[in-house]
């Protein structure tokens, strides 16, 4: 049951993301905006795992020098780079696009696991599922269709890529790394991605910081829900899941998320697909799913 319940947690918090990213994204810029979400993000939750340790009466534990440094790497790869290219294209593309680009995870999964780490050779459905996953990729990029191209903004959508290739890395690189207890770690992760996002924001955004006087409402309630639901609860389950479940379970979520994206993107944004993304979608997301199905049948 805990699974199940980690698993609509990620379901519906990440795919509602997207929206929130937008909303902050109306004032703040986008780097600024994935530094501060994780860095004030990672402060309270960081003091949150002392103050559990001394209501569980027992004496504050300072992870190691080995598992701190486990968790700055796996932060930098996930929350640095991945979700912070999330953030910048959120910017410029409708986010039921973005999301359909991040939903290419699993592909970069199951090529980094096969040359990088469990060295399985992909079962034959999973060998189908990337070849129809790229053929998808193909028909959104291709730039030469008739299709209204402000669908797509081309530097956006392969930091998109790149950030998904770098969660997928950092996913699969995390169980081989000392590691402090769960809440440590999530916190250490969120700090280690921010800073990372800050040094890459004040270099390339130039008086970012004047937007933070013109927050407003709005700004502050999609920082909040980003801060405490989709870092603190979405991320949290997302580390749970990643010691608990089947990697192949786990990985559903990259093809639930795009669906809530792009309700939500419709339903408060108005935003809208074209033809050409909607059946690049069912391509990636089929692909995707045959992925996962070959996950299950692959043999050690």
């Amino acid at each position: 049951m805990p699974i199940y319940l980690n698993l609509t947690v990620i379901y519906l918090v990440w795919g509602s993301t997207f929206l929130g990213v937008r909303y902050a994204l109306e004032v703040l810029p986008p780097v600024l905006a994935s530094s501060l979400r994780f860095l004030v993000g990672g402060s309270i939750l960081f003091f949150v795992a002392m103050a559990w340790q001394i209501l569980k009466k027992q004496p504050p534990i300072l992870p190691t020098f080995q598992q701190t440094w486990g968790a700055v790497q796996v932060g930098i790869l996930l929350v640095g780079m991945g979700n912070t290219a999330l953030s910048y294209a959120i910017k410029f593309m409708p986010t039921g696009l973005v999301a359909l680009l991040v939903a290419t995870l699993p592909v970069w999964t199951v090529v980094l696991d096969f040359l990088l780490f469990s060295k399985l050779r992909p079962h034959r459905l999973t060998v189908a599922g990337l070849g129809l996953s790229m053929i998808g990729m193909g028909v959104l990029l291709n730039p030469f269709s008739g299709i209204n191209r402000t669908d797509l903004v081309w530097f956006p959508a392969i930091l998109v890529l790149v950030g998904a290739i770098s969660w997928a890395y950092g996913s699969l690189r995390a169980p081989h790394l000392q590691m402090p207890p769960p809440l440590q770690s999530t916190a250490i992760q969120m700090l280690a991605g921010g800073t990372f996002a800050l040094i890459i924001s004040a270099f390339t955004e130039i008086e970012a910081w004047q937007s933070v006087e013109n927050m407003t409402l709005t700004t502050y309630l999609a920082m909040g829900y980003l801060i405490f639901i989709g870092s603190f609860l979405g991320y949290s389950s997302y580390n749970w899941l990643m010691h608990h479940a089947p990697p192949a379970l786990v990985a559903t979520y990259a093809y639930v998320n795009p669906v809530v994206a792009i309700f939500l993107g419709w339903l408060f944004l108005n935003e809208s697909l074209s033809k050409r993304a909607l059946i690049a979608s069912a391509i990636i997301l089929t692909g995707v799913m045959l992925i996962t199905l070959g996950k299950r049948y692959t043999r050690r």
